[in-house]
Formats: C-alpha cells, sequence, structure tokens
C-alpha cells in the first residue's frame, strides 16, 4: 500500500517525507486554499518539499475538456513529469481522457462515489481512481463497503489501475481496506503520524529505557562497544 499526504502544508511535507514512506501529495482546490498562498506558488514549494521522484496530483478547474487539457499540459510543465492530474468525474471529465492520454499525462479520476464512475473512467485510462470513503458515510452509505467494490469489480474485470482511497476518519477505516488491498490512501498530516502511534508501544519503549538505565546507566551502544 502506498502512503499520500493530503495537504498542501510544504513544511509539514518536508517534515514528514524524511521519516515515514511518503510516495506523494495529493492537492485539490479546497487543501490549496486553506494555505492561503498563491496556488502555483504553493505547487512549486511542494515539488522542491518532496523532490522529482514522489508523485504530486493537482486538480484542473476548468469546467469543459479542452480547457481541462490545457491546465493538465500547464501544470505538468510546471512541477515536472512526476505529476498527476485530477480530473473530477464528471461528463466534461471523460470526455477529456482521450486528450489527456495521448499527450501522455497520467490521470487521477477524483471525487469518486460509486463504482460506475470508477470503472468508467478506468475503461477511459485513469491511472487511479480517487473514492471518498468518510464523504460516503456522511451520506449513508459505508464507504469502505463502497471503495471494496471499486477494486472487487476492478480485479473481475482486469482492469489495472490504481485505486487512491481519500477521506478518512478513523484508522480502521484503512486497516479494512489493507486487508483487501488497496493500492494506496492519502491522508492527513496528522492522520498519517496517528498510524504509527500506539500506547502499547509507548508502554514498550518505557519498560526498555528502565531497564537499559538500570544495566548501564544510560549510556548507548557507541558508549559501550
Amino acid at each position: 500500500m502506498l502512503y499520500l499526504l493530503d495537504t498542501a502544508n510544504a513544511d509539514e511535507i518536508a517534515r514528514l517525507v524524511d521519516a515515514y514512506p511518503v510516495c506523494g501529495v495529493t492537492t485539490n482546490p479546497a487543501i490549496l486554499g486553506q494555505e492561503g498562498a498563491e496556488p502555483a506558488r504553493q505547487l512549486r514549494l511542494i515539488r522542491q518539499a518532496i523532490g522529482p521522484q514522489r508523485m504530486l496530483h493537482a486538480q484542473v478547474t476548468g469546467k469543459d475538456a479542452e480547457t481541462m487539457v490545457r491546465e493538465a499540459l500547464a501544470l505538468r510543465d510546471a512541477v515536472g513529469e512526476s505529476f498527476y492530474v485530477k480530473i473530477p468525474a464528471v461528463p466534461e471529465g471523460l470526455r477529456a481522457m482521450p486528450a489527456l492520454k495521448k499527450e501522455g499525462l497520467k490521470v487521477t479520476a477524483t471525487a469518486i462515489f460509486d463504482t460506475s464512475q470508477a470503472l468508467l473512467f478506468a475503461r477511459a485510462g485513469a491511472d487511479f481512481v480517487a473514492p471518498y470513503v468518510s464523504r460516503l458515510d456522511n451520506i449513508g452509505a459505508d464507504g469502505v463497503d463502497i471503495v471494496e467494490e471499486i477494486m472487487h469489480d476492478f480485479k473481475e474485470y482486469g482492469v489495472t489501475t490504481g485505486v487512491l482511497a481519500a477521506s478518512f476518519r478513523t484508522a480502521d477505516q484503512i486497516r479494512r481496506l489493507a486487508k483487501h488491498g488497496i493500492t494506496a490512501v492519502t491522508v492527513t498530516p496528522a492522520f498519517l503520524e496517528a498510524l504509527l502511534w500506539h500506547p502499547m508501544t509507548d508502554d514498550a519503549m518505557r519498560r526498555f529505557d528502565a531497564a537499559w538505565a538500570k544495566l548501564t546507566g544510560g549510556r548507548d551502544w557507541t558508549q559501550l562497544l
């Protein structure tokens, strides 16, 4: 499973990519708006923070297919080849797909809420589809179940498009999807750090530290060997 950061905060991104196995960053207009900075400059700062190899997903804002394609090409020119253009799961987004793939662009179909949308964009050539888990929960559906259905249908029909799940409220949602082989998840910085923490780990470390202090006075191995 790949882990991506769902944020546009370049400082937080730079801090976490040094410690966590982060494969990329996902953004959208709302996430960029949270930073209150000029969006083009912010994307360049993110690219600087993650380097040239990690994925950067950024979303077009145009409402028609032609504008979406022009924006996608401009974004790729600005942030490099490890770029995935996020195309919303709307009719004009689907109409843009042939031109995007002809230009060699990598595409993430975003705002996916059911299997029909996922299959249509996968068949059109999307590299990822991005279903929103907790937003589905908010309307009375089971977001994890729907993402699992998408994954099942992809396997059933031999679809190689990746599933990049977003919008999580609990770590259990990610654990449930991991059991079914989710391709990737994108989470906030705080959520990523929460995935690592466990109270029993902290308790074990306290016991280790106490035993080691009693045995060696707290000296580390470089002082003992």
